[in-house]
């Protein structure tokens, strides 16, 4: 079975099981970009990433969710730097973003997934695959609290707003924001979140053994009609990989029509290759022909793991890989 490679990001360069060597990435980006401005807060930030998924931040259980765990937040993180980066080496000075807002969208990006961790005053869920449907809207109440934190209070009501361009309660459209600026940083941030994940060496395997799970406990896989039928939209992991050619179908128009084509940025990074589609596009075309053969046996590489403690149904597990 194949582990090689299976914690790097795209470019096979950057471990994105690791807070500090994507932090430095990032920060490497950011100083190239903005020599001489502060990045206390993107440092911090990181620091508390790695605090909050390990259960070691105030108030809060260590993250439980094996699909959207530190890795998938990390890898998301690097996208949108590389998407910035894009961004603002391309368009004309007037329209570029400055760096109190790539800061703004780099802790987004960490923290956009922070409403999957059971604070220890939820005595409801056993597992945060069961807030599925309601994270989003979490962690937009945890970027208020957080925010202030690390002094950049100012912007907390623009991340609350900013996360929702990664998930699906309000319609991209909808979604308020004050000026064209923060539309295009929501439209990079919704597109790293897609990009990451979907590039991800082990995306196929994760959708089977971690994500399927992740929606049976969060009430994604099965869904309970007005009549009191029951809607079955994925039948077993398996099926969900096999339905992978159809959901890039829908994210395909999402990021080209909803999310203003802002993937696009990620080839200034690469030198004018876009990495993140190539291996999308990769892992569809093998989802395709899983569909064909009705068997996801061939599917054998193995994913990081990352969680200190697994709660519910899945099994304890640790970094070691």
């Amino acid at each position: 079975m194949n582990r090689q490679g299976n914690n790097l990001d795209v470019a096979s360069k950057v471990d994105v099981t690791n807070p500090a060597a994507v932090g430095a990435e990032v920060a490497r980006i950011y100083s190239r970009l903005y020599p001489g401005y502060s990045g206390a807060a993107i440092k911090q930030a990181f620091d508390d990433l790695d605090r909050l998924y390990n259960g070691w931040f105030p108030g809060f259980h260590a993250c439980d969710t094996p699909y959207h765990d530190i890795q998938h937040v990390l890898d998301v993180t690097l996208a949108m730097a590389r998407l910035l980066e894009g961004h603002e080496r391309t368009v004309a000075r007037p329209e570029s973003l400055g760096a109190a807002l790539f800061r703004l969208g780099i802790v987004t990006a960490l923290f956009h997934d922070a409403g999957y961790v059971r604070s220890l005053e939820d005595t409801t869920s056993c597992n945060g695959a069961e807030l599925t449907l309601t994270h989003v809207s979490r962690g937009a109440r945890f970027l208020r609290s957080y925010l202030p934190l690390i002094g950049m209070g100012d912007l907390a009501e623009a991340a609350a707003t900013l996360i929702h361009f990664t998930g699906y309660e309000v319609p991209v459209a909808e979604i308020a924001v004050p000026c064209t600026r923060y539309r295009r940083l929501g439209c990079l941030l919704g597109s790293a979140d897609i990009i990451a994940q979907m590039a991800d060496r082990c995306y196929l395997e994760k959708c089977r053994d971690r994500l399927y799970p992740e929606f049976v406990a969060g009430g994604i896989a099965r869904k309970r009609l007005p009549d009191g039928g029951e809607d079955v939209v994925f039948e077993s992991g398996e099926d969900l990989v096999m339905k992978t050619p159809r959901f890039f179908a829908s994210a395909a128009r999402r990021l080209d029509k909803d999310l203003a084509g802002s993937h696009r940025y990620s080839s200034y990074h690469f030198g004018g290759l876009h990495l993140y589609l190539e291996e999308i596009r990769r892992n569809v075309r093998f989802a395709a022909t899983l569909n064909q053969e009705r068997e996801t046996a061939a599917l054998k590489r193995i994913p990081p793991r990352t969680l200190a403690v697994v709660t519910g149904s899945w099994e304890r597990v640790t970094s070691d890989e």
